[in-house]
């Protein structure tokens, strides 16, 4: 990469989005490029050539996706399917066409199967049967790197794909029906102290074992790669350490401030039961993330209160 390079940040105002053109600033990148879901929709084929046509990045970072907890996809899992595999199939053949220098695929560590070896090596990838609650987005995602690896193959095409574990920091979404568990807990908790509740109800039993990742170290490792790799396997990005979901209850709670009583609500679903990446790969290429949990779960609640009309809507 060229520190000159027209660099295209698909999804530039999201929680992974927006840390990526924070950390390619940082990097001395400022030729950055992003459009908003009203300026160019990525479901449609024909906007999103003329974007390519018109603008011609020399790199391109696909970070848009349609995203969500158990919930969302639950409820939804044709819409996050149709949705994902449109964004990516689109820009991943715009990318061939218009002759991109490198892409970044960015995918989810929910592509492994739910009983993956832990912690899960990049090659658990399609050794089982995924978690039924996130299935829809996984299919989309194994598709979309899958894609990239093809295309490699048979173009010569410096098409990469990156795998984070779940995230967390600025600009994350704090709408409940759609929100990942750890903001969810944030505006739960700060709501219920707001308002003296004496409870606050949580799904599940609290004894899945999950791993979590603050945004900008993520996006730091998105440039490294960027910057670095240029190889066919997707790299798992993550921190290679875990918690169950009840200490981080526990953790956001007292972050918070919040003194009532947590409920735990049985009937509703935990969703995998372990799922801790292997970032060997990662480690050994030279990268190591430097943000702790109890860290960033302070910077993640100080940027909620900081934004708490617009974070949740």
């Amino acid at each position: 990469m060229e520190k000159s390079d027209k660099i295209y940040v698909a999804g530039h105002r999201g929680l992974v989005g927006s840390a990526i053109v924070r950390s390619l600033k940082r990097s001395g990148y400022e030729n950055i490029i992003g459009r908003s879901h009203k300026e160019l929709d990525l479901t449609e084929q024909a906007d999103v050539r003329k974007f390519f046509e018109e603008e011609r990045p020399d790199i391109v970072v696909l970070a848009a996706a349609k995203v969500g907890g158990i919930n969302a996809n639950n409820t939804k899992p044709a819409e996050f399917a149709y949705s994902n595999m449109q964004i990516q199939c689109n820009v991943i053949e715009a990318c061939h066409q218009y002759k991109v220098k490198k892409l970044l695929f960015l995918g989810s560590t929910c592509i492994y199967p739910r009983m993956a070896p832990q912690p899960i090596p990049e090659d658990a990838l399609l050794t089982g049967p995924l978690e039924v609650t996130n299935e829809a987005y996984a299919i989309a995602k194994i598709a979309g790197l899958e894609m990239c690896k093809f295309y490699k193959r048979q173009y010569g095409d410096n098409f990469i794909s990156c795998m984070p574990t779940n995230l967390y920091g600025p600009h994350d979404n704090y709408e409940l029906q759609g929100s990942h568990v750890l903001p969810a807990m944030i505006r739960k908790f700060h709501e219920a102290k707001i308002s003296n509740a004496t409870t606050v109800e949580l799904w599940g039993t609290g004894s899945p074992l999950r791993e979590f990742l603050y945004v900008d170290d993520m996006a730091d490792a998105c440039v490294f790669l960027l910057e670095n790799y240029d190889g066919e396997q997707h790299v798992n990005i993550g921190t290679g350490k875990e918690v169950t979901i009840k200490q981080l209850a526990e953790m956001i709670k007292e972050c918070v401030g919040y003194e009532g009583e947590i409920v735990w609500n049985k009937d509703m679903p935990d969703g995998t039961p372990r799922k801790l990446t292997d970032v060997t790969k990662l480690h050994e290429l030279g990268f190591m993330h430097k943000v702790e949990l109890e860290e960033g779960i302070k910077l993640a609640y100080d940027w909620f209160k900081e934004n708490i009309d617009s974070a949740r809507k």
